[in-house]
């Protein structure tokens, strides 16, 4: 018998979780707070945090649990409920607040926190790059973009052998699918088959990190713009600053011209002490005529105004906001980067991954109190306050000479007024929108032109179905109606794979090996289909979610491939 999966709140991530797994063949159960319009006994409506609902759900028997919920609260509740009624039950729990899942992770055994920010920011990473990445997969601690490449008579690689291409350390094979036959990528390898006109290949690629590399001319730049900036910022204060040395050096000459007994000194400290109420030598003026006195007065006023805006504008510059908003913009990247427009989750997780990999990047925030600025500040990225919509906070970042603007608030009009904002200020700049709706991205994506268009949930969901299917996931694909997945398997003296040739328990259960851990070091190309497993060996590869069993306990299986018709989405 299968083992249960049950899927609480069943609202867009949820009841898209629900129908994969269920699509899979699996055994699984939801549970909402009310009925769904053409579901049946397969869902249990009741109150989420309630023993009753859950036991009706079958809790005491299920395999694991999913909480889908976009409530850290609600799914913290479910938790704990489940943990009672089901100590041993695994829970794949979805959190927003990283921090605590990390900590759930470490203190409950079978617990496994996930994100759709987190999971889905990859994807959106390598859009704004320019890579069209139908999702990631995780490798060598490291993301790579998993793209599609359709072979037609103009592709590089027709009639190219995969076995060619199986030998290439920066790529990994993950799917084939052969347009005339049912050959599995393993046999295709083994065999040479070369690439036709109309097959297609799933891929891996190794993602470039971009180097940083000093240069004089550009560290000279950046130092002339940086005092390009600081005029702009400091103009008023340099204004009455030299308006105030001028009145100086006019009562200085004056005295001086008066009295010729006069040192410049002497006139120099007085003008100086007058103006700024100080005061000193005051004998220079004290045998004046009358009308140095008249003068005299006139430029103690005069003075004592100007001193007072001159104060009033340093310290507006010093201890204000002046001097925050010079820093930031000497900050800003001049040309190449990248800007985030909103901070919260999955822009936070855009800007972490960016930065990783050396790229330069700016961040529009329009909330003041964002809990992620912190964050952001100690990672040394420049922040924008404002309205990213507003082709004023788009200019000062340097919109016309960036690489790419992503559009990742959660408000879906905000985010397209973004996009047609940034594509008005610059029309060949690349643009990754985020939308909740998928209809409505498609429909976007086309009536606006803009290059990617994504739906964090349709991208997060296989995640969750396969985490639950499986155990620990490195990626995951939809081909078709079929879902597969990227895993670990430890292999142990028990284990049906110890013993034995990866080729040949490839080909036997039609998975595809990626690389081996043994002995401190990987195993990769040719040298990992020849390889013979052994007990400590962890075999990487991905298989058919329907397969997962066979893992374990393989059997023989002689049927061919299901057709595949297309690719959906990766974690």
């Amino acid at each position: 018998m299968k083992p249960r999966i049950i899927v609480c709140c069943l609202d867009d991530t949820g009841y898209k979780i629900f129908r994969l797994l269920r699509q899979q063949g699996a055994f699984v159960v939801g549970v909402h707070e009310t009925p769904i319009k053409g579901e049946g006994s397969d869902i249990v409506v009741g109150h989420l945090r309630s023993a009753s609902t859950l036991l009706a759900a079958g809790i005491q028997s299920a395999h694991t649990l999913v909480l889908a919920g976009n409530d850290d609260s609600t799914n913290l509740a479910i938790l704990m409920q489940a943990q009672i009624l089901n100590p041993k039950i695994r829970i794949i729990n979805r959190l927003f607040n990283t921090n605590l899942g990390d900590r759930l992770d470490q203190t409950l055994p079978n617990h496994t926190s996930m994100s759709v920010s987190a999971l889905s920011a990859p994807v959106f990473t390598f859009a704004a790059l320019g890579n069209r990445a139908i999702g990631q997969l995780k490798l060598h601690n490291t993301y790579w973009p998993i793209q599609e490449e359709w072979i037609n008579d103009q592709h590089p690689w027709k009639g190219q052998t995969l076995t060619e291409l199986w030998a290439d350390r920066c790529r990994m094979l993950i799917y084939y699918l052969p347009v005339n036959t049912q050959l599995d990528l393993v046999s295709a390898v083994i065999e040479g088959k070369q690439l036709q006109t109309g097959d297609r290949l799933i891929i891996a690629s190794k993602p470039d990190v971009r180097k940083s590399k000093f240069s004089l001319l550009k560290t000279l730049n950046k130092f002339r713009n940086s005092l390009n900036k600081f005029q702009q910022h400091s103009q008023s204060a340099i204004l009455v600053i030299l308006t105030l040395l001028i009145t100086i050096f006019i009562a200085t000459l004056t005295y001086v011209s008066i009295n010729l007994n006069n040192s410049i000194i002497d006139s120099l400290y007085f003008s100086v002490g007058m103006i700024t109420g100080a005061g000193g030598n005051e004998k220079v003026a004290e045998n004046a005529p009358e009308s140095i006195k008249i003068f005299t007065a006139i430029m103690m006023l005069v003075g004592a105004g100007v001193v007072g805006i001159c104060y009033a504008l340093l310290n507006d510059f010093v201890l204000g906001t002046r001097l925050t908003e010079y820093v930031n913009a000497t900050r800003i990247p001049e040309h190449n980067h990248y800007i985030i427009c909103g901070l919260g989750g999955l822009g936070l997780q855009i800007a972490q991954q960016l930065r990783a990999s050396g790229y330069e990047i700016v961040v529009i925030e329009r909330d003041a109190n964002c809990r992620f600025l912190g964050i952001i500040d100690a990672l040394k990225i420049p922040i924008i306050k404002g309205d990213a919509s507003l082709s004023t906070i788009l200019e000062s970042a340097n919109i016309k000479q960036a690489e790419a603007v992503l559009a990742v608030t959660s408000d879906d009009m905000a985010n397209l007024e973004i996009a047609l904002s940034a594509k008005g200020l610059a029309p060949k700049i690349r643009v990754v929108v985020r939308s909740q709706e998928p209809q409505f991205a498609l429909m976007e994506q086309q009536v606006f032109n803009f290059e990617t268009v994504l739906n964090p949930i349709e991208i997060a969901a296989p995640a969750f179905a396969a985490a639950a299917i499986g155990g620990r996931i490195l990626g995951n694909g939809i081909t078709a109606d079929s879902l597969w997945v990227a895993l670990s398997v430890l292999i142990t003296p028990n284990h049906p794979f110890c013993g034995k040739r990866v080729q040949d328990i490839a080909k036997s259960v039609d998975f595809v090996p990626l690389y081996i851990e043994t002995n401190n070091q990987t195993i990769h190309s040719w040298e990992l289909l020849s390889f013979v497993l052994n007990p400590g060996d962890i075999l990487h590869l991905t298989i058919p979610a329907h397969r997962l069993e066979q893992l374990w306990h393989p059997v023989k299986d002689e049927s061919p491939r299901a057709p595949v018709n297309s690719l959906y989405s990766y974690q």
